[in-house]
Order: structure tokens, then sequence, then C-alpha cells
């Protein structure tokens, strides 16, 4: 009995916390739906100033907000837009509603942040092809991408030429989606290219090339530090799951 009492006061402590310092009243019904849970949540997230100084614990602090109140830092970034409507605010937001599988409206945000001096920013552009692949908008993915190019042409960036790459693929031009994949993995930092090329490889009618491929994408995995193997687990899976289908 004591220690019902004791969560109890902890509760009402919490909630009158919450409540007298202005936070998000969702948090009012976690911690009491939640006796425990809510309430460790609720401590970690917005009593302990102090944890803020750390980079981990901003990013678990971060993780429990987005659980208990997912569309938090939507809300916080449209507000931010309306009442400054500035570049960055615009940036944030339509990476939030990309995210959020708000793909329509990301693509509205990008374009609305793509005026004057930021008409041709690269990070917008890249930002803005891949809200319309997330849309399948293939071909307008791909003619952003060349938008990009063209106005940015010392721009680098493994993730636009893995997403041109991927465009091409769904817009059925297989020719030229194996060209760019072949020179994506000669030097994509991660495993996704290569296993994407072996795989386009294969389609086209290439089984041994794309064994191959395979192949050495696990051999150069075994001799690489664990936390790639860990970052590059799907694709190393994926990998394997091919060639065992292969034969």
């Amino acid at each position: 009995m004591p220690l019902i009492i004791l969560t109890m006061a902890i509760q009402v402590a919490l909630i009158v916390h919450c409540i007298r310092t202005g936070r998000n009243s969702l948090w009012i019904w976690a911690i009491a739906l939640l006796p425990m849970v809510g309430s460790i949540a609720y401590i970690v997230a917005e009593v302990l100033p102090s944890l803020s100084s750390s980079r981990g614990a901003r990013r678990a602090v971060s993780a429990v907000r987005k659980t208990l109140d997912p569309d938090r830092d939507l809300r916080q970034y449209a507000s931010r837009v309306r009442l400054s409507g500035d570049i960055d605010s615009r940036r944030r937001l339509a990476e939030e509603q990309l995210e959020k599988g708000l793909t329509l409206e990301a693509i509205a945000t990008y374009r609305s942040a793509l005026t004057g001096l930021y008409e041709h920013d690269p990070t917008l552009m890249l930002g803005l092809a891949r809200a319309h692949f997330a849309a399948h908008e293939q071909r307008e993915c791909r003619e952003t991408l060349d938008e990009l190019i063209e106005h940015n042409p010392d721009f680098k960036s493994p993730e636009g030429h893995l997403l041109y790459a991927r465009a091409l693929e769904e817009e059925g031009d297989a020719a030229k989606a194996l060209e760019e994949y072949r020179v994506l993995s000669e030097y994509y930092p991660g495993a996704e290219a290569r296993v994407r090329y072996a795989l386009i490889l294969k389609r086209s009618g290439n089984p041994d090339q794309a064994r191959q491929v395979l192949r050495e994408v696990l051999d150069s995995a075994e001799l690489a530090p664990a936390h790639y193997r860990k970052a590059q687990q799907e694709w190393l899976e994926r990998a394997r799951r091919e060639l065992s289908a292969s034969g």
C-alpha cells in the first residue's frame, strides 16, 4: 500500500508540474495512464535540465518525446514557418513532413523555399527530389536532380546519385540505370549501391556478374570494422539471400 500511495503522489506532483510549467498536455495522459513509464519518461525528458548538456542524453530525450508526442517537431517547425518564414525553418519542416510520409506537403514546402537566393540551393533541391521519389514521381525526381547538377556542377552527393539511379530504374530505363549503378558501386560508402547493382545485373541477364558483385560485397564486409557490418546489416543480409537463391 505505501508504494501505491508513493506512486500516486509522484504522479500528482508531476502532473501539477506539467500544468504549471505549460508542458504539452499529452504528458498528463502519459503520466496518468502509464504510472511508472510515463513518470520516468517525463522526468527524463522535462524535469532534468542537466541532461541537455550530453549529446547522448539529448538523443534519448528526443526519442522519448517523439514516442509520446510524435507530431511535436512537425507542429514546432510549422509554427516557426508561420512566424518567420525563413529558409531553414522551411527546410526542417519539409524534412519532418517527408519523414511523416506527408510527401505532397513536403514537395510544396520545398518549392516554397526554392526562391530568390535559394532558387537552386543544392540541399533543398536534393530534398525536393527525395520528396518526389517518395511520392512515386520518378520523372520529377530525375528532372530535379538534373537541374540540381546543371546549376551546381561541383555538388557531390552519393545519396543524390543513388536516388538518380533508382529513379531511372523505376522509370524503366534499365540500361541507363545499370550504368549509374556501375559508377556508384565504385565509390558509394555503403553496401546498398553495390547490392542494387547486382540485382539489376541479374534482371538484365548477367547472373554470373551479379554473383561476383555480391561476393565482393560480402568479402569486403568481412574485412570491415564491426560498426560497418552493423550499419550495413540490412544490405549484407540481402546480398546473402540473393547469393543463396542463385546457388
